[in-house]
């Protein structure tokens, strides 16, 4: 008897790459900087885990709008620094998921002083 076994079932399809693997191939092929890389892939994280680690396909602009409300009102994020995060978070619908109408504005555009 031989010592091979015969595998009928042999899958030699390749895995697709994670998200955020996906995030740093697109930011890579435009030329972003490392440490843009890892801001915008650690506020996906914040993103993704605000949401109870729902996967972004399954969201929209609705979650979005959610979670810079939320940073917004109860995290003081100010406004210059919640524009970056919008940027962020349509980035992965934009680049990564192929969804560019996918675009937030955010709350604080609509704030007057």
């Amino acid at each position: 008897m031989s010592d091979f076994v015969k595998d009928d079932k042999v899958d030699t399809a390749p895995k697709p790459r994670k998200l955020l693997d996906q995030v740093r191939d697109a930011m890579r092929l435009k030329h972003y900087s490392l440490r843009s890389e890892q801001t915008y892939v650690d506020w996906i994280k914040r993103y993704i885990l605000f949401h109870g680690k729902q996967h972004p396909k399954d969201m929209g602009a609705a979650q979005v709008k959610i979670f810079l409300e939320h940073l917004a009102i109860d995290r003081h994020v100010s406004a210059s620094t919640l524009g970056h995060k919008d940027v962020t978070t349509t980035m992965i619908y934009a680049l990564v998921m192929n969804k560019p109408g996918l675009a937030v504005r955010s709350p604080l555009d609509v704030v007057t002083l």
